[in-house]
């Protein structure tokens, strides 16, 4: 049995098309801050500030304070007292970018024989959004939190991916062994070369793949393939 089952989030256990989903949120959000004093331009200028903050986290503080950090260098110190606001969207109109994505009943089944192929099953989603927006994404996706042992969001998390420190302080508070875990996702470079640095095994997505994926020496292939490379583990 192995220690421990990864699995990525968005267009893995939940597909779509990264660009499509990312410029479709980006607009709810905008609309949704727009009637608190937040112009869009502006604030989706911090945004990209707070994200690129949690990217170069080098463990010495959470995302969430690398990220609000960053945003209130933009937009001020209101940000902390307004960050209701942005729990309200992703409690409601966030919601509405599940038409951006293409859940599939086959992320069910795959965390289903990864429990009982792993003595435990991880959520490794880049955590670069708050634990609500991870809950509404896994919501979409036909699943829960309690599927997992451990679920990765901005709160928890002291680095993102591509960093291999995502995935050593993962294992670390596991007490996993990387030679025994293993990580799916459909991101060549932030899954797969990111996982297996750190010595992970890893099975690459293929479905909504993204990254270059020359030179990559792992199993690969659809998620009828993933389902069988699970079940055959």
């Amino acid at each position: 049995m192995l220690d421990a089952i990864f699995f990525d989030l968005d267009g893995t256990l939940l597909p779509m098309d990264n660009d499509v989903f990312t410029e479709g949120y980006l607009k709810l959000l905008s609309a949704a801050l727009l009637p608190h004093g937040y112009e869009p331009r502006e604030m989706l200028s911090a945004m990209w500030r707070g994200v690129s903050a949690m990217v170069k986290n080098d463990g010495s503080e959470t995302n969430e304070a690398a990220f609000f950090r960053a945003f209130a260098e933009r937009l001020g110190e209101r940000v902390y007292a307004d960050e209701r606001h942005l729990d309200a969207f992703y409690r409601s109109d966030f919601h509405r970018a599940k038409e951006f994505t293409a859940p599939t009943p086959n992320a069910k089944t795959a965390v289903s024989l990864a429990r009982e192929k792993a003595g435990r099953v991880v959520l490794a989603t880049n955590p670069l959004f708050p634990a609500v927006a991870v809950e509404a994404r896994l919501e979409w996706a036909g699943l829960s939190p309690s599927d997992f042992d451990l679920v990765t969001t901005y709160e928890n998390s002291r680095a993102t991916k591509p960093n291999p420190l995502y995935y050593r302080l993962i294992l670390d508070t596991l007490g996993a062994r990387a030679e025994n875990s293993l990580m799916i996702g459909n991101h060549a470079d932030e899954d797969i070369r990111a996982a297996a640095s750190v010595g992970m095994k890893t099975f690459f997505l293929t479905d909504c793949q993204m990254g270059n994926a020359d030179g990559l020496s792992t199993p690969s292939g659809d998620f009828k393939a993933l389902l069988s490379y699970l079940a055959a583990l």
